[in-house]
């Protein structure tokens, strides 16, 4: 077991990692009678999508001596209905160090690899938007 997500009441849950003790506060949000005042579970996954892609090129990087430090992404979800759910996910991914083209291709094509995009639906849109410093 990695986890344990305990109803807090009021729309909102408690998710604690038992292996570190972190905790995760999840609120429903405000367009799904929620107050909106943390993470949302749907939140949460378009986050994992952008944590996961920094992590899966952060290997690279750090197998082949890439400077990524520093790199962030910033989220963005669009919600479906009928059924309600995400359509679509759109990561900004943005680099503080120089990177060459070649190396540029090896992360990009890394980040495509990411556990969570590959379980992913195939209906829900990754628009995925890589941004590099001008050397």
């Amino acid at each position: 077991m990695i986890s344990k997500v305990v109803y807090k009441g009021d729309l909102r849950t408690e998710a604690s990692h038992l292996q570190s003790g972190e905790t995760i506060i999840t609120d429903a949000p405000v367009d799904n009678e929620g107050k909106g005042e943390a993470f949302s579970p749907t939140d949460l996954l378009a986050t994992a999508l952008a944590s996961c892609m920094l992590t899966i090129m952060g290997i690279v990087a750090k197998r082949d001596g890439i400077d990524m430090e520093g790199a962030t992404a910033e989220v963005e979800k669009i919600m479906a209905s009928n059924p309600r759910r995400i359509g679509e996910i759109r990561l900004k991914i943005n680099f503080v160090h120089p990177i060459t083209d070649k190396d540029q291709a090896k992360l990009e094509r890394a980040a495509h690899t990411c556990p969570v995009s590959k379980s992913l639906h195939t209906d829900l849109t990754e628009s995925i938007e890589f941004i590099y410093p001008n050397p």
